[in-house]
């Protein structure tokens, strides 16, 4: 069922000749909660207060309490409609004191309903704070507003909140509409089309959400899910194990897809797990997840006093681990009573007699792994257990070994792959191509293989898959021709009957940027040095600002005039970017990247503060509001600007080529990650180089001025 807009609203007029009682009868009945004492006595006050300061604006607009903000998962305590302006009141109990968590709170309100509600685009809104008892002197009504007509918010109390509005409507000098009602309703049922960051989604999908209620509604994540649950439907039913491949630009929602589809087993009663590489992203989101397990937990303790004790974070995380694992864990877990034999994993005679089956076979029939084109290659994976779990001449690639794990299932099993393009950064990760290779062995000849029309695509594995799909006059969605697959499944005498071509489960568009949708495509030019291509595609980000700086202290204060409320910015650079220490950035310092995240500035570890900075490794999967991009020689213009040139620092006192074609590719795609972190806009920050005498031989200027030029050139603004 979905969730109540609001639990009360009507027109002013109407408002005005409810009785308390029956207006906390409609608030009752709609809430979702338990209602106790305090929160009925909070209601009893804010109808009072409101009808006492309204009775000028009966015939000028309608009123709203407790009105969802489904993204952040919270309801703003009242909305009050004038003449088209949109007031935002959050209330604090008469005895609490203004604070600046309430007042980003707030502000936060204002800014969703701004960027994601199709009603509020073209009006006016204005945050205001109310702690009712808090001094005149603690109050601030002094009007200031964005490019975007949300103002700053303003703090009030009891007495001086009918002023406050009183100067608000005097300051925008909106003319009295008489029949604004009716087109006040029309805001408050307008269309939501949020987009969460990752953190926000996962919090909002474990609190049972439904994506519809958190995020953008455009089809595609709805067509995708539909998709993959109809597969889990047919392994189920059908008896039989399967690998299934989402592709998708950056930020589209493949790893919100894996949280979903993870999550909507649980409920169903059948266990999934989510499985990832990215220790990063998973070390954040289950931090994340046990926050909020947390809180929600202390406050249904406050409604129900019956109950013993709020949760603890050490529960919460175990909790939270039951579908989010890194994907190492999940490996080393079904390693046990094995061993390695003749060149194969196979079970030590009479282990199992003594120990349960759950040591070997997966709790789990359906198993989700993010970024599956970083999984390990062979060689990669063999010296890691040699050297870190002392498990010796270990024989498989890690997608292999992660299919073999499945394979276990005595009835049936979906291994859901989740990939990137242009996402491989690692030495020793596979591609997309490393799992067909998997499927090549006669050990998976049963199993059934459902891909997008889209994993052909030169970015997926360098379009090394192209053959493997149909290429004309075949049924579009189980279709596969032996003699057109490069053999690379030659021993399959029937492989049409199990290769199936989904085309929905490619997603098309980035939701990261909910300002721009051509992020993605302006970053994949600009590295391609397709200077006239990203020109063109940069005039179409009119509303995702991209700026241009020589000067760190400048990028600095660009972001920090653009953030908002509890908006989150930072600074990012390459893990080579090693001569970005002279102007304070320390690529080779590891701060801790779960406060980076989830903190607020009152933590010196926060983003926020701009202090600490993160490298391709740790943002991988993640994002955040604003960014600041530093860019080093490491990655440089030839002398005739016709390519790029690759380096990296050795020792400390010279640039060394990176000539490996392999190694370069992970460069470009470690800035592609660096440059589609930002959700809102990025400022670009290219030094000056050292021209001091003696000079820095690590810093020549013509390198950088090289790489800001061309920027410059393709039409990046300068600040």
């Amino acid at each position: 069922m979905a969730v109540q807009r609001f639990y009360y609203g009507e027109a002013i007029t109407d408002f005005l000749t409810k009785t308390d009682n029956t207006i906390i009868g409609f608030l009752t009945r709609a809430s979702e909660h338990d209602i106790n004492y305090e929160t009925t006595n909070s209601w009893v006050d804010e109808i009072k207060l409101m009808q006492a300061i309204l009775m000028d604006y009966d015939k000028h607009g309608s009123i709203y309490f407790e009105y969802n903000i489904p993204r952040m998962g919270r309801r703003a305590d009242v909305i009050v409609l004038i003449d088209s302006i949109v007031f935002v009141l959050e209330f604090k109990t008469s005895g609490q004191n203004f604070t600046r968590e309430a007042e980003m709170q707030v502000w936060d309100y204002a800014i969703d309903l701004k960027n994601f509600q199709e009603g509020s685009r073209n009006r006016i809104i204005i945050p205001i704070l109310v702690a009712p008892n808090e001094s005149d002197q603690e109050c601030n009504l002094e009007i200031s507003p964005f490019e975007d007509s949300v103002y700053n918010p303003l703090r009030s109390n009891a007495k001086l909140l009918k002023k406050c509005i009183e100067l608000c409507l005097e300051e925008v000098k909106v003319h009295m509409k008489s029949t604004m009602q009716i087109e006040d309703y029309l805001w408050a049922i307008s269309g939501y089309d949020p987009t969460p960051t990752i953190i926000e989604a996962a919090v909002a999908l474990y609190e049972h959400h439904t994506v519809q209620e958190i995020t953008r509604h455009d089809g595609e994540i709805d067509n995708t899910s539909e998709a993959i649950r109809n597969i889990i439907l047919e392994c189920r039913e059908k008896k039989q194990k399967a690998i299934c491949f989402v592709t998708g630009v950056p930020g589209a929602g493949k790893t919100l897809i894996g949280l979903r589809t993870a999550i909507d087993q649980f409920d169903k009663g059948e266990k999934a797990v989510y499985l990832s590489g990215n220790y990063p992203l998973v070390t954040v989101l289950q931090e994340a997840l046990a926050r909020d397990y947390v809180r929600r937990s202390k406050e249904a303790c406050q409604i129900d006093k019956t109950a013993n004790r709020p949760c603890t974070k050490a529960e919460a995380r175990s909790e939270v681990k039951a579908f989010i694992q890194m994907i190492h864990h999940y490996r080393d877990l079904y390693l046990e009573g094995m061993k390695v034999e003749n060149g194969e994993l196979i079970e030590i005679p009479g282990y199992f007699k003594s120990h349960t089956d759950k040591a070997y076979i997966p709790t789990e029939h359906v198993a989700i792994f993010d970024e599956a084109q970083r999984a390990w290659t062979r060689e990669a994976l063999t010296d890691f257990m040699n050297r870190k779990k002392n498990f010796p001449n270990f024989p498989y690639s890690e997608s292999y070994y992660l299919m073999s794990c499945m394979d276990r299932q005595t009835d049936w099993g979906l291994v859901i792959c989740l990939v990137g393009g242009g996402q491989e950064i690692n030495k020793g990760e596979a591609g997309i191509a490393a799992w067909f290779d998997a499927l090549k062995d006669d050990k998976y000849k049963d199993w059934h293989i459902y891909v997008s029309d889209r994993l052909t695509d030169e970015e997926y594995s360098g379009g090394r898959l192209k053959d493997i799909l149909p290429h004309e006059n075949n049924n579009a969605y189980s279709v596969f021709s032996q003699d057109k697959g490069l053999g690379l499944f030659k021993n399959e005498k029937d492989l049409s009957s199990r290769f199936h071509i989904v085309p929905e489960l490619h997603l098309p568009i980035s939701m990261r940027s909910f300002r721009a949708e051509n992020v993605s495509m302006f970053v994949h030019q600009l590295l391609d040095l397709d200077k006239g291509g990203a020109a063109v595609t940069l005039k179409k980000l009119d509303k995702y600002p991209i700026v241009l700086t020589r000067s760190l202290d400048e990028a600095k204060k660009w972001m920090r005039s653009k953030a908002r409320g509890t908006e989150r910015f930072g600074i990012l650079a390459s893990s080579k970017a090693e001569r970005l220490k002279a102007i304070s950035i320390n690529v080779r310092y590891k701060p801790d990247f779960v406060h980076w995240f989830l903190d607020d500035d009152s933590d010196i570890r926060s983003s926020n503060v701009l202090e600490d900075s993160l490298t391709e490794f740790e943002v991988q999967g993640l994002e955040i509001d604003w960014a600041c991009i530093a860019w080093d020689a490491d990655l440089r213009l030839n002398e005739s600007h016709s390519k790029w040139d690759h380096y990296q620092l050795m020792g400390g006192s010279k640039w060394q080529k990176i000539n490996k074609l392999e190694n370069q590719n992970y460069q470009i795609n470690a800035y592609r990650v660096l440059l589609t972190r930002a959700r809102q806009g990025m400022v670009i920050v290219v030094p000056y180089g050292d021209t001091s005498v003696p000079p820095d031989s690590t810093r020549k200027p013509e390198w950088y001025d090289g790489i800001y030029n061309y920027l410059k050139d393709i039409g990046i603004k300068e600040i």
